[in-house]
This record gives structure tokens, C-alpha cells and sequence, in this order.
């Protein structure tokens, strides 16, 4: 069966074309090769001559190019390819100076075509019989050229590039806050922080590319001194021909070389100029230029009113009298445009306002935002950052937070302001159910009572959303004496954000989507590759793989250890396919992360797990609830046995707690799992860890022993 071509216009194409498409790959390094091959071989003239047209027909297309690219991106090869036209020009300046000092000739006459015709013809064009005039036109292109177009083209490069670098944190905040607020999704993001990069990259090169036009332009001038003088010498020297000859042959050929070389340079220049000036265009430049230039027409009015009157005085009458009625008349139609324009606007307008207005589309009524946060209107200060607000920075942070410790992309915040609610009230959403809500008070501080304030504080007193801390609302003039009371003392947009914090956290595994955990497999893909093409989806399928992050989440295990939970995951989920056995597998494997966060660490001593352990009688009689078949683990146990059981386990727990410890129950593989379950609705804050999770060199310290009736006295053990 016949190879199918990879472009689908390209089974259109000649022969010749499909092959260079298919090898297109290797144009420009062969290009460059071949220019430092014509450093050192001598070419004939008819060669020369085609290496010319090509040089000048690429300046011409370079700026047409960059007259119509609508922005600087769209057109990113530009500084490289400044830099290959720059040795272009320079290896064909040598290989012409080789062809015209080298003349194989007899006469002054038989050297004029030495170096190709399009070189002579340029020389006999621009000088004609008159050598100063030939080298004052050379001399003038190249004084515009490096005086005015080149230098200000530098500047130009070197304001941009360094406006564009400092512009460059405004931006992302701006991605970041938009971001927050739901207007773009993530992809959109990752896409503008990928233009911001490539355009801060594009104009740091455009500042250095730039150097290179400049260079050129010395270049030029020091090579076409170099001709003369060198010819010069051939030619009276070597040769023995008359001076005047000499003269008039070398120096006719030397500027046909340097006009040669300075034209395309000439029209790079511009091209490189344009293309820095127009940094933030949207559009190319024609459309730009005639929309802009022609969008006020009593400026062509009082243009043709100032050339009538010009007309008057001894200048020639006709050309300004011409100019005068042209741009007349182009004023004219144009007032006559914008009005039509503006009666048509009028009427659609009219017409609008008099329409019935259309209900919103169905569709939009079935969208659910993944996290919602509302706000009463007397909360709104704190979004607006023309009013100093900086929720949206905050929640930037909580992301980045988020991401470090538990390795969860925290979704967008949509924040709307909802009139139902009070002024400082707001509720948290997930899915368009509220999990949480609150209320500020917007100029107050928040004192919060961590068990070391001593004395008391005159403000209403209130609850910490985040922790249930007891607190109070005060004035900001307080601040300094509530802190001297060992009271921590923050503002609204810190309760608001560590409320939200914890909500995503606890919630964490509600908010972790089937496309996330593709996500995440994508990451894992860039470091291991090899990892991801054997086990997913061939060994672990994603739906496996997110029930095993759910359960990891839900008990607020960190997933940023993605590599050893799919290897894991591989290993085991070929035995079984209970997802919550296959979490007891994963949990051992990050044990150490795990103990990582409730561990006691101490200078004079080994880090330790304060914590109750339970009867191995009670574990057998919560395991006889344990129901393990081919559709998973589920427990049976009453709710009267259930409750009875987490008052057990609870009462224990409080000597934990008491000790000013995380509350920590160490149980067996076995039913580790069931117990956290049973003790989530009682204890949501409550940590059930295995004893196989406990790594060497953590030592476990026990408060207490739960059994079957009540938890007995403490009991240390190591």
C-alpha cells in the first residue's frame, strides 16, 4: 500500500516541491554551509549575479512581510534571520571583492563585467559618467541608514526590550487574577504566560539583533573604502594601467558592489525597525495606518485649506492646487461615511432597545462552577484592587500552597457578589452546593485566642471560621495591645483566604475531576515517561487511579508523589482491583511523607507519633463489620454500633488532644481504613494511621489503649 503524504495539499504538489517539503528541514543548515563554501571557492560572475537578485528579493520579502504580520510574534524568526541576511551580505561582499580585484582582464574597458552584470549595471545606473555622483548617492544611503534608521531602530529595541521585562509580573498577576476569578480556564492561562515569555524573549533578541544591522552599515563602508584603494593598487600596480582608467572602472564596480549590498541592507533596516515599533499592534500596518490616519477628516480639511492658500504665493500653483482638491475631496466623502455610519448605528440601536429582549440560551443555565465563592456587597473592597483589595492575590497564593502540599491544581474561584446575602457575610460553593460560609467584619481585625492570651479584649466576640478559635472582632487601634497579650491578630482578607484554604483542603477530594487526574498523568509523563506507557492505562486504569486519589485526599495524604503512586498502583492492581486495599498498598509506600506531618520533633530526641492505639479485641470486633467482595470494601456495622464505637475511640483521643497533639489513632492494616470511616462524621480532623506506616526510626508514643468498653490508662510505648 502507497505511503499516504503527512500534509494533505502535498499530494497536489510537483514532484520537486513534495521532496524540498519533506526535507525542509535541512534549507537552512545547508544554506549556511553553502555560504561558508563561497568564502573560499571563487564563483562566476553568472553565479554572483543570482546570489544578488536573491539577496534583494529577500529584503523585499522580509518587509512585505513584516508590513502585513498583524503582531511582533507573528513573525518571532525575525532576529535569526536578521543575523543569516547580515553573513549573507557579508560573504557576498567577499565573494565580489574576490571577483574584482581578480579580474582576469586585459584593459580597463574588459574588467567592467568582472563581477557579474548586475553589478555593472548598478554602477553604470547610479553613477552614469560621473564618479562623485555615484559615491555622494552610495555615501547618503548609507549615512540614512546607519544614522537614522539603524540607531533609532536600536533604541527602539532596547526600550522595548526592557519595558517589556518589567512589564512582564503586571501580566502574570493579571493571567493569575483572571484566572482566579474564572474569567479563563487553565489552558487559556498557560497560553498568555506562554505569549508574555515569547515576547519578552523576542525583544531581548531584537536587542541584540539590532547590533548586528548597525554592524553591517560600518561594514559597508569600511569594505567599499577597502575596493577602491585595492583596486587601485591592482589596477595601477600590478597591472600598469593609466589612472584615470583605473579609476574610473574600480571605483564604478566598487559602488555597484556597495549598492548592491546596502539595498537589501537598507530594506532590513526598515523591516527591523517597523517590526520594533509596533509592539503592541493588533492589526497589520496598512489597516492600522489608513484607519488611524484617516479617521479624522477636518485634518484633510484644514490640510487642503493650508495648500490653497500656499497656492497663492509664488510656489507652483497647479501641484498644490491638485493636492488640495485631492485631499478636499477625500474629506468630504469621508464626513459622509461616519455620518451614514453613525445614522446606521442610530437606527440598529433604536431598533435593539425596541426588540424584545431574547431569554439567555438554555445551555448557559446547566453550567456548575467547580468552586464559588459569594460575597456581600460590604466584601467587595476586598476583591477590587483599585480599593486596595487583594483576595485575588491571596488566592494566587493558596493555589501555588496548594499545589506544594498536597500536589492538588486548586480550580478557578468564580467570586460573585450575591445581594441576598449580608454586607459581610459570603458562602463558599462547590459544584453550586455551599459547604461553608462566614461572615467579616471589613475594617475590623480578627484576635484570635491559640491558648497563650492572657487578659481580656473589649470587641464581639466571634468564632475563627478555619478552626472554630475563639476570637474577637476589634479596631485596628487595639492591634498592638492584643498582640502584647500573646493574641494573633489578622485582617479579613487572611480569615477569608485560610477559611478557603481549608475548605479545599478538606474537600479536596471532591474537587480532583477526571480531566485533573489526566493532568496529572501528563506531568508524570514529561519525567517518566517510560512509567506512564506501561502502567496507564494497561495496568491501571484512570478511573482506578483517581478512586485510590480520592481516598489518599480525603484523609489529606499529599499526591505530589505521583511516580511511586502509579508504580505502586502497578504492582498491585493486577492482584486486586478493590480500590481500598489497592490505598492501604499506597499509603505504605508514602509512609514517610505521611508520618512527615503529624511527627513530634524534638532537639534531644528521635521524631515521635503521639497518639491512642486500639485493643487488637476491639479491632477483631470492628473487622466482623468488615465486609471485603468483588465489588469492593464496605462495612456493615449499625449506627448505634457505629456511634458507640467512635464515642469509644473519641474518648481515648481527647488525652492526644489534651497534650496539645493532633488527634492520631494508630491501628492495624486491617481495619485502618473502617475506622477513619467510622470516626469522619464525629471527627473529620481525626488522623487513622497503620502500623505498617510507620517508618523506622519514628517512635510511637501511646496515651492510650481503646478497648471494647472503655480506653484504659495511658500506656507509653517506643
Amino acid at each position: 500500500m502507497a505511503e499516504r503524504p503527512s500534509n494533505p495539499a502535498a499530494g497536489s504538489l510537483p514532484s520537486w516541491l513534495r521532496i524540498v517539503d519533506k526535507h525542509k528541514g535541512l534549507i537552512v543548515p545547508l544554506a549556511f554551509v553553502l555560504l561558508l563554501i563561497v568564502i573560499l571557492i571563487p564563483l562566476p560572475p553568472l553565479v554572483m549575479d543570482l546570489l544578488i537578485s536573491f539577496n534583494i528579493s529577500l529584503g523585499v520579502i522580509i518587509l512585505l512581510t513584516t508590513i502585513y504580520m498583524a503582531k511582533p510574534l507573528d513573525f518571532s524568526v525575525f532576529p535569526s534571520l536578521l543575523l543569516a541576511t547580515t553573513m549573507l551580505r557579508l560573504v557576498i561582499n567577499i565573494a565580489s571583492t574576490r571577483l574584482i580585484l581578480s579580474a582576469d582582464a586585459a584593459t580597463p574597458e574588459a574588467a567592467a563585467g568582472v563581477a557579474g552584470k548586475v553589478i555593472s549595471a548598478f554602477g553604470d545606473f547610479v553613477a552614469g559618467d560621473s564618479l562623485f555622483v555615484g559615491i555622494v548617492i552610495f555615501l547618503i544611503l548609507v549615512i540614512v541608514q546607519f544614522v537614522v534608521i539603524t540607531k533609532g531602530a536600536g533604541r527602539i529595541s532596547e526600550v522595548a526590550a526592557r519595558f517589556t521585562l518589567d512589564a512582564m509580573p503586571g501580566k502574570q498577576m493579571a493571567i493569575d487574577s483572571d484566572l482566579n476569578a474564572g474569567n479563563i480556564n487553565e489552558a487559556e492561562a498557560r497560553q498568555r504566560r506562554q505569549e508574555i515569555s515569547q515576547e519578552a524573549d523576542f525583544f531581548g533578541a531584537m536587542d541584540g539583533a539590532s547590533k548586528f544591522v548597525r554592524g553591517d552599515a560600518i561594514a559597508g563602508i569600511i569594505i567599499t573604502v577597502v575596493n577602491i584603494f585595492g583596486g587601485l593598487a591592482v589596477g595601477i600596480i600590478e597591472r600598469g594601467w593609466p589612472v584615470g582608467q583605473t579609476a574610473q572602472v574600480f571605483t564604478k564596480l566598487t559602488i555597484g558592489d556597495g549598492l548592491t549590498s546596502q539595498l537589501p541592507s537598507f530594506i532590513i533596516s526598515i523591516a527591523a525597525a517597523l517590526i520594533v515599533t509596533r509592539s503592541g499592534a493588533k492589526a497589520d500596518l496598512g489597516e492600522e495606518l489608513t484607519g488611524q490616519l484617516m479617521s479624522q477628516p477636518r485634518g484633510l480639511t484644514i490640510t487642503a485649506g493650508f495648500l490653497a492658500l500656499l497656492a497663492i504665493t509664488p510656489l507652483p500653483t497647479l501641484p498644490l492646487l491638485a493636492t488640495a482638491g485631492g485631499l478636499g475631496m477625500l474629506s468630504f466623502g469621508m464626513m459622509r461615511t461616519a455620518k451614514a455610519k453613525a445614522h446606521d448605528a442610530r437606527d440598529t440601536a433604536i431598533a435593539e432597545s425596541q426588540a424584545p429582549a431574547e431569554p439567555p440560551p438554555v445551555e448557559s443555565l446547566l453550567k456548575v462552577d467547580t468552586l464559588e465563592l459569594e460575597i456581600g456587597y460590604g466584601l467587595v473592597a476586598l476583591v477590587d484592587a483599585g480599593q486596595g483589595g487583594d483576595l485575588l492575590d491571596r488566592i494566587t497564593a493558596i493555589r501555588r500552597q496548594l499545589a506544594a502540599e498536597i500536589g492538588l491544581v486548586m480550580p478557578p474561584v468564580r467570586i460573585r457578589d450575591n445581594m441576598q446575602l449580608e454586607p459581610g457575610q459570603y458562602r463558599v460553593k462547590i459544584r453550586g452546593a455551599a459547604v461553608a460560609a462566614g461572615e467579616l467584619r471589613p475594617g475590623m481585625l480578627m484576635a484570635m485566642d491559640s491558648g497563650i492570651a492572657t487578659g481580656q479584649l473589649q470587641g464581639e466576640a466571634t468564632k475563627e471560621p478555619a478552626f472554630g478559635l475563639d476570637a474577637w472582632w476589634i479596631d485596628p487601634p487595639q492591634r498592638h495591645r492584643a498582640e502584647s497579650m500573646n493574641f494573633t491578630v489578622v485582617d479579613t482578607t487572611s480569615v477569608l483566604a485560610t477559611h478557603i484554604t481549608e475548605i479545599v483542603k478538606q474537600h479536596a477530594h471532591e474537587l480532583l475531576t477526571r480531566e485533573e487526574v489526566n493532568n496529572l498523568v501528563e506531568t508524570l509523563r514529561a519525567k517518566a515517561p517510560k512509567l506512564v506507557e506501561e502502567a496507564v492505562p494497561g495496568l491501571v486504569k484512570v478511573a482506578d487511579l483517581q478512586r485510590v486519589l480520592h481516598n489518599l485526599l480525603r484523609e489529606r495524604v499529599p499526591v505530589r508523589d505521583m511516580e511511586t503512586i502509579v508504580e505502586t498502583l502497578a504492582d498491585w492492581a493486577p492482584k486486586t482491583n478493590d480500590a481500598d486495599i489497592l490505598t492501604e498498598y499506597v499509603r505504605n509506600a508514602l509512609r514517610r511523607s505521611i508520618c512527615e506531618q503529624y511527627a513530634v520533633r524534638e532537639a534531644d530526641r528521635p521524631p515521635r507519633i503521639v497518639c491512642v492505639t486500639l485493643d487488637p479485641a476491639f479491632e477483631d470486633q470492628i473487622a466482623a463489620y468488615v465486609d471485603r467482595g468483588p465489588a469492593g470494601t464496605s462495612l456493615t456495622m449499625p449506627a448505634r454500633v457505629a456511634n458507640q464505637t467512635a464515642e469509644r475511640i473519641l474518648r481515648g483521643v481527647q488525652r492526644v488532644t489534651a497534650a496539645g497533639h493532633h488527634p492520631v489513632i494508630i491501628a492495624s492494616p486491617q481495619v485502618r481504613g473502617v475506622v477513619r470511616q467510622i470516626l469522619e462524621p464525629h471527627l473529620p480532623t481525626a488522623v487513622v494511621l497503620g502500623y505498617n506506616e510507620i517508618p523506622p526510626g519514628v517512635e510511637v508514643e501511646s496515651l492510650g489503649l481503646v478497648g471494647a468498653t472503655e480506653p484504659a490508662e495511658a500506656v507509653t510505648a517506643a
